[in-house]
């Protein structure tokens, strides 16, 4: 807005001296994108604490899923709870870190619902700051429902062979799997016109791939055309890394695959999930 001082020989508005202050960039630099994430991450955590309910399901879930599964499939499928332990735990963590994601959907097209993210298309920011910082505080409920998982675990009996640096090594794999897959219902929820439909369509997707792969049964149980496909799910290689890490403190070509996958999970959505956000702006 331009301001109009009246001069002093004539009495006619005229223009006051430009500011001195610059202007911002079209464009943010890196430096500033960080900022704004950080940002924006910081509002999603005072949201978190305002908003106690939004831990609901990464704190009860995993004790419930854990002492369901291990007491009631563990005598069926390992002989007994102990020897199941081991195989259901790093599943576990698999399943609960898919669930904790489509949440982070879910919450983030409510938001768009709600005309939040119209109030931040005004402002001079980069377009991936509103996405990204959501996901960045949601790290702090990928860990909390590894943690819960593994103290649960450990409670009932389960004893890691891999030991601390190879319990922190799964745990840390499954924080980052769930954050990787969090920007594919990033995108979902930037493109469906609704929770209600980024919540069905990540149901449709999260069932097949946590209940059909190696997260609760061996696949060498599974009906070949089956197994088959277990191998390729990406859930059961994030599965068997976190295996491979907690019960044996191997870092195997599983981890490997593991991190490759879901860094190509990141460098897919991310930039669909930006351009599509961009579009409806």
């Amino acid at each position: 807005m331009t301001t109009l001082l009246p001069d002093t020989t004539t009495g006619a508005a005229v223009p006051a001296a430009a500011s001195p202050h610059r202007e911002l960039p079209a464009r943010p630099s890196l430096r500033d994108t960080v900022h704004q994430t950080l940002a924006m991450a910081w509002r999603a955590t005072k949201k978190m604490r305002r908003n106690p309910e939004q831990f609901f399901d990464v704190t009860l879930q995993p004790i419930l899923f854990t002492a369901m599964f291990a007491y009631i499939f563990g005598g069926a499928i390992s002989g007994s709870v102990a020897d199941y332990l081991p195989l259901i735990i790093p599943g576990i963590l698999a399943q609960t870190a898919l669930t904790a994601s489509m949440a982070t959907g879910t919450q983030m097209r409510e938001d768009m619902d709600k005309g939040v993210f119209d109030r931040f298309k005004s402002l001079p920011i980069a377009r991936i700051a509103p996405l990204a910082g959501p996901m960045l505080a949601d790290l702090i409920r990928y860990g909390t429902a590894a943690t819960i998982t593994i103290v649960v675990g450990l409670a009932m009996g389960y004893r890691p062979g891999g030991g601390f640096l190879g319990v922190l090594a799964g745990w840390a794999l499954t924080i980052f799997a769930g954050w990787s897959l969090s920007w594919i219902f990033c995108w979902l929820g930037t493109v469906a016109r609704s929770a209600q439909a980024v919540q069905g369509i990540g149901m449709m997707i999260m069932f097949p791939l946590t209940f059909l792969s190696n997260a609760f049964v061996p696949m060498d149980t599974l009906p070949g055309w089956l197994e088959a496909f277990v191998k390729v799910n990406p859930v059961s290689h994030v599965v068997t890394a976190v295996r491979d890490l907690m019960n044996n403190g191997d870092l195997t070509g599983q981890v490997g695959w593991a991190l490759l996958g879901c860094t190509i999970v990141v460098a897919i959505f991310a930039p669909l999930a930006v351009r599509t956000y961009s579009r409806k702006m």
